[in-house]
């Protein structure tokens, strides 16, 4: 069993410390929950049921472990400076802006999910729509549409507040 969480270890580490650097913005911290991460990957291993990625699953612990230190902090705002979004080249080009990315992050809380979660795992995660629709059990298409509209009604809130 050791051999294969090396294996995972070494296949994986890499992106999910990225993914974790993205939301830590912290180096020493990212590297903390990525241990954080892989010590609870092997311990509940059993509980992968292969309904997605094993590198989804993983994401899915880092950003669990990045919200339990975030508790632990007494921080529960997701840092939003350097946000990328795919697909809207004028909304990425304001969320450079840290006054724009809090109002985002606003934004982004009021949804209802899953578009909350979907657009966290796409922007954040920089998942596959084929990994976030076999997160929900879902299909890949149903991931774009909903992540399509998520960002619609993102963009929908921020015009009629202004804030676009």
């Amino acid at each position: 069993m050791q051999k294969e969480f090396d294996e995972i270890y070494r296949l994986y580490a890499e992106d999910v410390y990225r993914f974790l650097l993205k939301l830590t913005r912290n180096e020493t911290v990212a590297e903390d929950i990525l241990q954080d991460t892989m010590l609870k990957a092997v311990t509940s291993f059993s509980g992968f049921k292969g309904n997605c990625s094993l590198k989804t699953w993983l994401c899915t612990i880092a950003r669990n472990e990045y919200l339990n230190y975030c508790k632990r902090r007494e921080n529960r705002h997701l840092p939003l400076d350097e946000v990328q979004l795919a697909d809207s080249e004028s909304l990425e080009q304001r969320i450079s802006d840290k006054l724009t990315a809090m109002e985002l992050h606003t934004v982004l809380h009021r949804l209802e999910e899953p578009y909350k979660e979907i657009f966290t795992l796409r922007v954040f995660a920089e998942l596959k729509f084929e990994d976030i629709g076999a997160l929900f059990g879902k299909s890949a298409n149903w991931a774009r549409v909903t992540f399509f509209r998520a960002k619609e009604k993102i963009i929908t809130i921020m015009d009629e507040e202004g804030k676009r």
